[in-house]
């Protein structure tokens, strides 16, 4: 990851800014670990050089993954928080290529592509964790001590 600034602080949050093949869950991650955020919601849009969304299939309990090049991220919103004590991040997007085919839903990566990535994150005050479910076989956003 470049050493290079990437984020202010805002007097919601911060405003992150990420360049051309940063990888933006890892910028994400580190602000978290950091600035030891509680948790926080996102909201974004810019360039993806890769994304990789992912379908969950709850019968068989996994994403089905799929690889999109080369986008111009209308969207990107999501939550941070936590799993077993590491930072956890929960992101949905909507984006579009050359053709103006749009693909969205959970994104399982997102790498930036030529241009920029600019996410508002905004600070709760509570810590939140995310715990595994076996019911849904996914994990799930713990608001209040569940």
């Amino acid at each position: 990851m470049n050493e290079m600034v990437r984020y202010t602080k805002i007097p919601s949050g911060y405003l992150m800014v990420l360049g051309e093949s940063d990888d933006a869950f890892a910028h994400l991650e580190a602000l978290m670990t950091a600035e030891q955020i509680p948790s926080a919601t996102l909201v974004g849009l810019g360039f993806a050089g890769k994304a990789t969304f992912g379908f969950f299939d709850f019968a068989k309990k996994q994403y089905e993954p799929r690889e999109f090049e080369n986008l111009e991220l209308a969207s990107i919103t999501g939550t941070l928080a936590w799993k077993d004590g590491k930072p956890s991040v929960h992101a949905h997007g909507v984006a579009a290529g050359r053709n103006f085919s749009a693909v969205g839903g959970h994104l399982l990566a997102l790498e930036v592509g030529t241009g920029s990535l600019e996410l508002t994150i905004t600070v709760h005050q509570q810590r939140l964790e995310r715990h595994f479910d076996p019911g849904i076989g996914a994990n799930f956003l713990s608001i209040g001590g569940e």
